[in-house]
This record gives structure tokens, sequence and C-alpha cells, in this order.
């Protein structure tokens, strides 16, 4: 019996070194498999076929961000590049100047911007931020006949008084875009004490929601569908503080009700109460205003999102809610929010309160990435 059970045994093993190959197949990765996750890995944006090839391009970029909407007529590219701004600024202006390119604005400081147009097109090349190590910058394009009226804000007439302010006493940076929403909007402060009103006073939340939803239903005017709806007086009321008799009950109620401001309708159970009459702070006005730039609910985005973007110094004070507002914000390029009212700045401050002027000048465009309005035209459809 012994003999063969050793016979045996001797055999099993055989047949388990012949098996050894199968075994390895059995596994080592399926070469099907492993093509199949090759195909499916991300691959690096590339310029769009679309994009028209007589606006010049920096070598030195690694491009970033390519707009959905773009077209041989109108686009918006985002790059980034180790180099200078002075270093491509310098370029772009060479390569307009040497291609017979009419550079109708300049690169300055103040805007950060160099526009120039050729064959009816125009390029406005934007930078974005700026630091040692990293340039963002932009490249917008439209036609000539459409841009003049949509990006860039009229210079300020003579001083005039706006009826909330004299013009004049509007920080000139500021100053083209209050001039166009004023004339665009009839826009009131409801004063809760007796001082007296200036560009620099800080505006209260009740103010600034009835504001946003006044001006961004009149961009729409001639579209309904895309208007907000104001809350109506048999609704639940969406905070504790504002009731149906509240003057502005319909204005707060209808943003809660579209999910524009944070509410307990959101699921933000720590919002029960809006406290109409607290400064507005700058985290508070880009949370409300994005979401109708971009037409949709706010990204997902974290804290080194912001550094590696907008760079301030002040993330982890932000909110995350405004966290994910300036995420997208900073895709919106010279458009942005953040760049209309501040400027350049390495601090954010959240907790900051607005100024009117501050307020007015963020209803001076609503839209994302090329698509979108500005009260200059609307101001001229108007008319």
């Amino acid at each position: 019996m012994s003999r063969y059970l050793i016979l045996s045994l001797f055999l099993t093993v055989l047949t388990a070194c012949s098996n050894i190959d199968g075994l390895e197949g059995l596994f080592s990765p399926n070469p099907e498999l492993q093509k199949r996750t090759e195909n499916t890995t991300s691959s690096p944006l590339e310029i769009p076929k679309a994009f028209p090839s007589i606006i010049p391009q920096y070598s030195n970029s690694e491009l970033q961000e390519v707009s959905d909407t773009l077209t041989e007529k109108q686009g918006f590219i985002r790059w980034s590049s180790p180099d200078s701004v002075t270093t491509i600024t310098e370029f772009y202006q060479e390569v307009f100047k040497n291609n017979d390119w009419e550079i109708t604005q300049p690169f300055n400081e103040d805007d950060n911007r160099l526009i120039a147009q050729k064959n009816g097109l125009e390029v406005q090349v934007s930078f974005l931020t700026s630091n040692e190590d990293n340039t963002d910058y932009s490249l917008r394009y439209q036609p000539v006949n459409t841009s003049s009226s949509s990006t860039t804000p009229d210079p300020p007439s003579s001083p005039q008084n706006n009826g909330l302010f004299p013009l004049d006493d509007v920080p000139v940076a500021l100053r083209p875009y209050v001039q166009d929403v004023m004339r665009l909007e009839d826009l009131n402060v409801k004063q809760t004490d007796d001082k007296a009103i200036t560009s620099n006073t800080i505006i209260n939340r009740r103010t600034y929601a009835r504001w946003l939803v006044q001006t961004y239903n009149s961009f729409n005017e001639n579209t309904p569908a895309k208007q907000l709806r104001l809350g109506v007086k048999t609704s639940q009321p969406a905070f504790a503080d504002v009731g149906t008799n509240d003057p502005d009950f319909p204005v707060i109620q209808g943003l809660a009700e579209a999910g524009i401001i944070p509410s307990p309708l959101t699921g933000n159970s720590s919002a029960s109460l809006f406290r109409p009459d607290n400064p507005l702070t700058r985290e508070d006005l880009i949370t409300w205003k994005v979401p109708l730039d971009t037409g949709k609910g706010l990204p997902k985005a974290s804290l080194d999102n912001i550094k590696e973007t907008w760079g301030f110094q002040d993330t982890t004070k932000i909110d995350i809610k405004a966290i994910q507002a300036l995420y997208a914000d900073f895709q919106n390029g010279e458009q942005s929010n953040v760049r209309r009212i501040l400027g350049y700045t390495t601090l954010f401050q959240p907790k900051k309160g607005v100024t009117l002027a501050e307020a007015i000048a963020s209803l001076w465009y609503f839209g994302y990435q090329g698509d979108g309005l500005s009260a200059k035209e609307v101001l001229t459809i108007n008319n």
C-alpha cells in the first residue's frame, strides 16, 4: 500500500508542476482589462480644433481649462505658465504688432488685460493670478461688433448723483460698473438709522437680496423661464426671523426656495435665521451671486483648490459654501466677481462687510465663461 501511496503522490506533484503556467496565467494581469484601463485614463487637455488659428499661443504654458461653449467665433481658454506676467505680456504685444493686430488696449496693471483686434475678432488676454512660481492667464475671444458692449463698462461720465450717493464718491475702479447698473436699475436702501449714505456704507443682507433678485430678473426680462420666482405669503417661511409680514419676505423666501441662499430648505439646519439687517459679508455675496452666474449648483471644492487658484492667505477662515463659490468664480476669468470688486488681492477677508459700491459692481455682469450679459449690454438692448 505504501508503494502505491508514494507513486500517487509522485504523479500529483508532476501534474501540479505541469500546470504552473496555467496558474501564472490565472494570476497575471488580464491584457484586455489592462488595455481597457489604459484607455480610460484621463488624457491632458488639448486645444479644440474650433480654436481660431490666427490667435497666437504662448508656448511655455499648460492648458488648464476650455469652455464648453467654445466655437470659432467665441470662447474662453485658461493657461498657466512658470513665466512672469511681464514675459507673457511682451510676447503677446510683440506678436500682435508683428502680425497686423490692432492693439485697442495695451496692457496696464489696473485691470491686468491686453486687448487686440483682427479680422473682426477681438481677443482679451487677462492675467488672473501671479506669483513667483506660476502665472495664471486666460484668452477670451469674440466678434468685435458685440465685444465693446458686453465685457467692458463705459468710462464714467461727468460726476452725477445716482439717487443713492454722488458718483464721484465711488472708488474710481468701481465707478464705471456702478454707473451702468444705476442707469439700469432704480436701487434703494432702507436705512435703519439716520446716518448719511455713502458709497462706502456697508450694505445689509436684506438690501443685497432685494437688489440681487431685482437686477437678475431685469437682465432676464425677455427670458421669463430664467427669472427668479418670488415667495408667496401662503408658504411656510424658510427663516424664523423673516415672516410673511416682512416687506422683503417675497424676495428672501424666493431665494431660499430656489436654493440660492443657504437655509433649512437646502439642508442647512444651522441657517434657520436669515438676520436680514446684519451686514452682508464678502463670503455671503460670493455664495449668493455665483449660482446665478453659473446657472447651477456650486461645485465640490477644497481648501487646496482655493490655494492653488486664488492663492488667498486666509483660506482657512472661509466658509465651505464660499469655498465652493470662489472656486467656480475663479473659472469665470476676468468676469469673476472677486476680480471685478476687489481687483488683485492675496487676502479675501471673508467676514469683512461689503460696501454699497462693491455690491452694485457685483451686479454688473451675470453669466459664465463668456455666456452672459453685462449691465452695459442690457442697456443697449433696451435702447
